[in-house]
This record gives C-alpha cells, sequence and structure tokens, in this order.
C-alpha cells in the first residue's frame, strides 16, 4: 500500500473516532444552555432549558450507539461523555430544579418568612446532592463498566443505580409538563422530596434495566419508535413525563417484588 493511498485511510479513520464526540459536544451545549435558559427564570426559558435536557438525553443516547457501531469506542470518549454527562444531567437539571421550586415562593403567603427561607436553604442541600450523586454514580459506573459480573444479572442488561440522564429526565419531564413554577411552600417541600429521592436512587444498588437487550426485531423497534416520536410531537407534556415516571418506578417495582416475592419463597 501506497504512502498516499494510507493517508487518507488514517484521515478517514481519525473522522470515525472524532463522530461521536460531536454528538458529546451537542450534549454539552444543550446542558449550557439549559443552564442559561434556567437563570432567565421565566416559564418560557424554564420550559426550554427542560427541552434542553431531554434533547441531551437523546444525544448522549446516540454517542454511545454511534462509538460501538463504528468500532471507535476509546478511553479519551469514554471519559469526555462523562464529564458532559455531569454538565448536562448534574448541573443543569439541579439548577433547573431550584429555579423552577423555589424561586416562585412568595415569604408572605407562607404565613412564615423563615419558614420558606428555611426551604430555600434545604433546596440548595437537595439540589447539590443531585449533583454530587450523579457525578458518584458517573465514577461508579465507569469502574462498574471494565469489571465483569459474577453473579445476577448480566452487568450489560441492567444498570445498578438510576442512570443519571434519566434522573436528569423527571426533572425535565415535570417541568415541561407542569411549565408554572411552583409558589406554594408545601409544593415546593415535595418537589425537594422528588429531588433528594432521584439523588438516593441515582447511589442506591437498585436495577433499573438498560434496554441494550430488546427481544424485538428490527422492524418491530422500528415501528415502536416511530409511534413514540409521533406521540411525543403530538402530545410531549404528557408523554414524556410518562415516560419518565415509568423508568423511575420501574427500579423500584422491581425491588420490592424482589424483595417480598423472594422472602416468601
Amino acid at each position: 500500500m501506497s504512502e498516499h493511498t494510507s493517508h487518507p485511510q488514517r484521515r478517514a479513520r481519525r473522522g470515525i473516532y472524532i463522530l461521536p464526540s460531536f454528538f458529546t459536544v451537542g450534549n454539552l451545549l444543550c446542558g449550557y444552555y439549559s443552564i442559561l435558559s434556567s437563570a432567565r427564570g421565566t416559564v418560557g426559558d424554564l420550559d426550554t432549558a427542560a427541552k434542553a435536557i431531554g434533547i441531551a438525553v437523546v444525544l448522549d443516547g446516540l454517542d454511545g450507539r454511534v462509538a460501538r457501531m463504528s468500532k471507535a469506542t476509546s478511553p479519551f470518549g469514554k471519559e469526555f461523555d462523562s464529564l458532559a454527562d455531569v454538565i448536562s444531567f448534574g448541573i443543569a437539571p439541579a439548577f433547573l430544579a431550584l429555579a423552577w421550586g423555589l424561586r416562585g415562593l412568595d415569604p408572605s403567603a407562607a404565613g412564615n418568612p423563615n419558614l420558606v427561607q428555611h426551604i430555600y436553604q434545604l433546596g440548595w442541600v437537595a439540589t447539590f446532592a443531585f449533583v454530587i450523586c450523579g457525578a458518584w454514580r458517573l465514577a461508579r459506573f465507569n469502574i462498574q463498566a471494565t469489571e465483569t459480573a459474577n453473579m445476577g444479572p448480566p452487568a450489560h442488561r441492567y444498570f445498578v443505580g438510576m442512570p443519571i440522564p434519566a434522573a436528569a429526565g423527571v426533572i425535565a419531564a415535570v417541568v415541561h409538563a407542569v411549565q408554572e413554577p411552583i409558589t406554594e411552600w408545601s409544593w415546593a417541600a415535595a418537589w425537594l422530596v422528588l429531588v433528594s429521592g432521584l439523588a438516593y436512587l441515582m447511589v442506591s444498588p437498585i436495577r433499573y434495566y438498560s434496554f441494550k437487550e430488546i427481544g424485538l426485531g428490527r422492524s418491530e423497534l422500528v415501528i415502536i419508535i416511530g409511534l413514540l416520536v409521533w406521540l411525543i410531537l403530538l402530545y410531549s407534556r404528557v408523554v414524556l413525563l410518562l415516560v419518565a415516571v415509568s423508568y423511575l418506578l420501574s427500579g423500584l417495582i422491581v425491588a420490592l417484588r424482589r424483595r417480598f416475592v423472594g422472602a416468601a419463597t
């Protein structure tokens, strides 16, 4: 093989390795744009921030799939993807949760201004815990990805702990579905409970299905994905919320079933 023919091949191969990074950069851009939109704080901007996180979820799924299909996986790509995920699915949803859930509280409406102040302080704790647990979840996933599971279900079929994109997707789906920011302290407290629960689920031992082994043919899978996209385009607020909450509950239901049914048998 001549030198002239080898150079184009090397450039093509280098382009294949760079391709997944473009999706990762898009993921990172969506996270950054979500933070900027949350900072502006209007109803429309908060909804835009939630949509940006949703797009980041799609891009995050594409970069890994493209890397595996093109056989362009690399340690650099894995680390770059994790760093982008910390921004898009850790900091961005935490900032959105704080802006949407607490910024609209009126201290005078609660009858006790100190109560709202305490809730806001707890909001800082809960959202920061979400960031910490998300980063912890990513670090644990990177370590587990290099190890072979010796017992239980195959490691590639399940995630140990709720994936950080799914946790971020729950926050984004709720904001996109409800639209109007929270103004009552009781709902704000419930919102912080949800955010804290998502933080715990990310570092918990609860297993969530990875959907990497779906027992469907390619045609059936294309039909299902097409119907889901069509439903999202028509009824995005309801459908995205149902998808996010269903996945959230799926791990809890399986864990409860395994605990109680397994203990009974």
